[in-house]
This record gives structure tokens, sequence and C-alpha cells, in this order.
């Protein structure tokens, strides 16, 4: 019972582990790919990028949005956030938290 309970503890460290990964992977991909669309100030707002596109498509967002801090609001603006997810297909929903920034209803 001992050894199966060890083996389930290093299977989930595991599933953490290559999760936190992605995670970070994505994170400097949107960082690599998107930043300028996605600063302050608020206006204007560009288009962004197809290769920006495609790391919205691919992003894990929940795990993105975990991450999110006042400290990362104060670069990232999530109006633009909203606009580039909006604009690369793959919109937050009404609602959606992200840090402490609430998702409005799409314009």
């Amino acid at each position: 019972m001992a050894k199966l309970m060890c083996l389930c503890f290093i299977i989930l460290t595991i599933a953490v582990a290559v999760s936190a990964d992605e995670c970070e992977g994505d994170r400097q991909a949107m960082i690599k790919e998107c930043a300028k669309y996605q600063k302050w100030p608020a206006n204007p707002k560009l288009d962004p990028s197809d290769a920006c596109c495609a790391v919205w498509q691919k992003a894990n967002i929940p795990c993105l949005c975990a991450g999110v801090t006042k400290e990362k609001e104060e670069i990232w603006c999530m109006e633009k956030v909203a606009y580039v997810a909006n604009f690369c297909k793959k919109p937050f929903p009404h609602g959606y938290k992200c840090g402490s920034y609430t998702f409005p209803p799409l314009a």
C-alpha cells in the first residue's frame, strides 16, 4: 500500500511539473509574440500578428490567467489582452477572471 501511495505521489509530482513547464512556455511565447499588442497604454489597439494569434490559439489561458498579479496588470493592459483574444478568435467568456480583471461582454 505504501509503495502504491508513493507511486501516486511521484506521478502527481511529474504531472504538476509538466503542467508548470507548459504554462511557462506559453508565457514566454506570449511575451515574445504578443507583448507589443497587449502592453499599456490602452490605445491604440493594434491588430496582432499571425504569430501572436498562433500563440493565443495554443496557449493554456486558464494557466496563464492564474499567474496574473497586480504587478503584471501594471504592464499588461487587460483591455488590449481582450482585444487580441477576440481578434485571434479565442475570446474570453463574459465574466471570466484573469488576475483581478473580469472580462466584460463582447462588444
